[in-house]
This record gives C-alpha cells, sequence and structure tokens, in this order.
C-alpha cells in the first residue's frame, strides 16, 4: 500500500534556519531592573510655603544693580561656564549621530580599472575562445568603467538604534540642566564674595573709627602720665593697641584684594576694583525666601532633573544592549551602469545593473562579548538609579539645613546688636571711669578690645545672614531662570 505523497508534511530549509535563529536569539539572560524610589518628605519641618522662591528670576531676587551687572558678565564671560557650553554641543551631535544609525546609508559610487588577462590563464583562454567563435576581437586589455548608487539599511526591528537615539538625546537634554546647575553655583558664588566684599568693607571702616578712638585714649593717657596718674607702662599698652589695629588695615586690605580678585576671575576678566554698593548695604533686611514643598525640588533643582534624564538613559541603553541579542535585518541594494567602453557606458538596459538582498545575522559565536555589555548597561542603570536617590536625598538635606541657619542666624543677630550696643555704651562708660581714676587702663583697653571684636562680630553675623539667603534660594533650585 503506498502513503498518499500529499500527506507528508515538508518544512522548507529556510523556514528552519529562521526557527533556529530565533530560538538562538530567545536565550537572553533575565535581569531584574530595580526602579528609584522618588518619594520625599511631605515638609521641610517647618510650615510650608505654597511657592517656591525658586521660581524667582535671579535677577529679582537680587535687587542691588552691582551685583546683577556681575552676574551678568559672568554668565556671558566664564570660562568653566563656556566650556560646558561645549561640552553641550558635543552631546547634541552625539544624539544627531545616534540618529543617523537607523536611517538607510546611500552612498554614490563610481569607479574604473583595466585588466590584461594572461593567454595561459583561465580567464584568457576563455576570452580567446570567445573571440574565436564570435570572430569579433576581445578588447586587450579589458576597460571596467562604472557608476551609480550603493545603499544599506540595517532594518530597526528590535529598536535598538532607536532606543540608543532616545538615550543620547535625553543625555544632551541632561547636558542642559547641568548648565543649568552651573549657572546656579555660579550665581550664589558671585553673590556670596560680593556680600564678603561689603563686610570686609564695613570692617575696615569700624577698625578706622576704633583706631581714632584708641588715638583719642593713647593722648589722654599721655595727659595722665605727665600729671604722674598712670606710668609709662599704661602709654605703651595704648600705643600698641593702636599699632595692632592700624596692622591690621593691611591684613583687611590684603583679604579685600583677594575676594576682588575672586569675584573677577568668576566674571571672566582679569583683576580690576569690583564696582559695589556701600557697606552700609548688609544693614538691609535680606529678602525672605519661600521653601515651598520638597515635592517642589524635583521640578525646580537642575541636578536632579538631570539625575532623572540620566536615569532615563540609563533604562534605555538596557533596552538597546537586549537587542544585540536578537537577529539583525539588513538590506543592501546597488543600481547604476557598468561597461567595458566609456562610450557603452550609459546604454540602457544593456549596461544597465542592479542588486537587491537581504540577510538575517544572529550573534553565536561572540554571545559572551553582547553579555558583559548587557551586565554592564544594567549595572550602569543601576548606578543611575542609585545616584538619583542620593541627589534628590542631598537636595532635601541642604534645604533642610539652610531652612535651620536661616532661623538661628536671625536669633544671633539679634542678641549680638544687643552685644554690641551695650559695649559700645561701656566704652563711654570705662572712658569716664578712668579719668575720675575710678578704673585703671587695663579696663579701658579690654573694653574697646571687646567692643571692636563685637563689633566685627556682628559684621560677620550680617554677612552670614546674606550668604544664608543666597544659599537657600541655591538650594532650593533657584538661580538659573
Amino acid at each position: 500500500m503506498h502513503a498518499n505523497p500529499m500527506s507528508r508534511s515538508t518544512v522548507h530549509p529556510h523556514i528552519l534556519v529562521l526557527v533556529a535563529l530565533l530560538a538562538l536569539s530567545s536565550c537572553v539572560p533575565a535581569w531584574k531592573v530595580r526602579e528609584a524610589r522618588r518619594d520625599v518628605p511631605a515638609t521641610f519641618g517647618v510650615a510650608p510655603d505654597s511657592v517656591s522662591s525658586a521660581a524667582t528670576p535671579w535677577s529679582l531676587f537680587h535687587s542691588d544693580p552691582d551685583l546683577r551687572a556681575l552676574i551678568d558678565t559672568a554668565l556671558a564671560n566664564n570660562q568653566e561656564l563656556n566650556i560646558l557650553l561645549q561640552e553641550i554641543e558635543v552631546l547634541r551631535n552625539e544624539a544627531r549621530a545616534r540618529k543617523g544609525e537607523y536611517l538607510p546609508f546611500v552612498g554614490l559610487i563610481a569607479g574604473a580599472g583595466i585588466e590584461k588577462a594572461g593567454e595561459h590563464t583561465r580567464n584568457g583562454a576563455v576570452e580567446r575562445s570567445l573571440s574565436i567563435a564570435e570572430d569579433t576581437p576581445f578588447p586587450e586589455p579589458l576597460t571596467d568603467l562604472g557608476f551609480g548608487l550603493r545603499a544599506s539599511w540595517e532594518l530597526d526591528v528590535w529598536k535598538r538604534f532607536r532606543n540608543a537615539r532616545k538615550a543620547a538625546t535625553l543625555r544632551y537634554l541632561g547636558g542642559i540642566e547641568g548648565r543649568n546647575f552651573m549657572v546656579t553655583n555660579l550665581v550664589a558664588e558671585i553673590a556670596n564674595s560680593y556680600y564678603e566684599l561689603l563686610a570686609l568693607d564695613a570692617q575696615m571702616a569700624i577698625l578706622r573709627a576704633n583706631i581714632a578712638i584708641q588715638q583719642d585714649a593713647l593722648e589722654v593717657v599721655k595727659l595722665e602720665k605727665e600729671a604722674a596718674k598712670v606710668t609709662e607702662l599704661a602709654v605703651r599698652r595704648f600705643e600698641a593697641e593702636v599699632l595692632k589695629n592700624r596692622s591690621d588695615l593691611f591684613d583687611i586690605q590684603q583679604r579685600i584684594v583677594e575676594t576682588e580678585n575672586r569675584i573677577n576671575f568668576l566674571v571672566g576678566r582679569y583683576p580690576q576694583p569690583v564696582q559695589r554698593a556701600s557697606a552700609g548695604a548688609l544693614d538691609l533686611v535680606p529678602a525672605a525666601v519661600s521653601s515651598g514643598r520638597p515635592a517642589d525640588l524635583l521640578t525646580h533643582r537642575p541636578d536632579i532633573r538631570r539625575a532623572e534624564l540620566e536615569l532615563d538613559a540609563a533604562k534605555l541603553d538596557v533596552r538597546s544592549a537586549r537587542a544585540c541579542f536578537y537577529p539583525s535585518v539588513g538590506i543592501t541594494a546597488g543600481f547604476g551602469f557598468n561597461a567595458f567602453d566609456a562610450a557603452l557606458l550609459l546604454e540602457s538596459p544593456a549596461s544597465l545593473v542592479y542588486s537587491v538582498a537581504g540577510d538575517l545575522v544572529a550573534p553565536l559565536v561572540n554571545r559572551n562579548a553582547i553579555k558583559a555589555m548587557y551586565a554592564t548597561a544594567n549595572a550602569r542603570q543601576l548606578q543611575a538609579v542609585h545616584a538619583y536617590e542620593r541627589t534628590v536625598l542631598t537636595a532635601t538635606v541642604e534645604v533642610m539645613n539652610q531652612l535651620s541657619r536661616v532661623a538661628n542666624l536671625e536669633n544671633s543677630y539679634a542678641l549680638r546688636t544687643q552685644q554690641v550696643d551695650a559695649l559700645g555704651a561701656s566704652i563711654t562708660i570705662s572712658g569716664n571711669l578712668f579719668r575720675s581714676a575710678r578704673a585703671d587702663y587695663m579696663e579701658v583697653l579690654l573694653t574697646q578690645r571687646d567692643a571692636l571684636e563685637s563689633r566685627f562680630e556682628l559684621v560677620e553675623t550680617r554677612k552670614q545672614r546674606m550668604n544664608a539667603m543666597v544659599d537657600l534660594y541655591q538650594a532650593l533650585g533657584g538661580g538659573w531662570k
């Protein structure tokens, strides 16, 4: 009994090859992707504000026109910022290059060649036999002329190239956020240096006024010595105190020069005097800063926004690396004209040539390298997760620290103001007591020294209070808009 030939199942060998490739590519190592924690505290430990001051442009937050002029100059001339702008341009070009990877590559080709086959070679024997058979001499030597278009295209079936392009685009956007973060640091650094300069000016004025007071006291002591009420020791102690304070003037002057040059460096110019407000500008009450809510940091802080973009880019890198395990589908094609004689080159269809081919390639031998790349992409994705969580945590801690610093400096400033008032009154009292011989010269010296130190500390507290507002504004994400 014969079997029915129609009942026999046959499988095309090409289908078997395709199934084998797909089965091989399906063995992709598994990897557990960890999502980043995006929860933040409900408040910063104080009553939340409805709006964060981070939304306020720096030109409105800093009211001093001289300070605004310095920041404007720095944003245009700061070398570090300009270097970063070029790095952003590099990232933008990388994103453009990635986009071209999943598009067809088309090139214009042209070629010319000449060949002479030996008579005792295979090609020479064939040419000679053809010439005899067709009674037509074969061209000797044989030229080969041609031109046309050649195209190749790897189909992005598994989105390997598109995911790589999206990842590059996200890193370009992350570079922009990195530039914004540098701007916030630059604005804060210039503002803090500017207020330090004002504080040094104020200390210089205080020291000069104190020297004048001590000089008057020295004259009084000299008169007391002539009246035999004090000894030469008292005169020398007062002279030493005056000389010490005069020496301190040069120390402050040096600090002023260094602070001015630090500002000049930040604004990208050579050393020169820095235009600034009077030292009394530190007496102004700093603008209040609204903290908003911790969730606002995710929107306003450029470093958090950059970390989030880097996290998304790392996830796309994992997908792109995973696609390397799957077969790649490629298409190549060519079209043009080819002839051995220039006069015949454009004859159609005799000189017309074209070709189309497709291929399916799956990794076989080099899978260990692909596995290593995939494992590396996953490790970097986990790094991006931890970096994002660390950035959010750091931002939250910075804001809480600055809020506490602002509150404590307000209390400290109020107490130091009372201290300065008390010591200022004690200078007059100690001088009167000394003239009436009811206090010795050491009490006068110590009172003047304590009063000077308290005034210096009050100026330092004023500066720290301004710096705290600037740092809080920066910690909230303000300064880049």
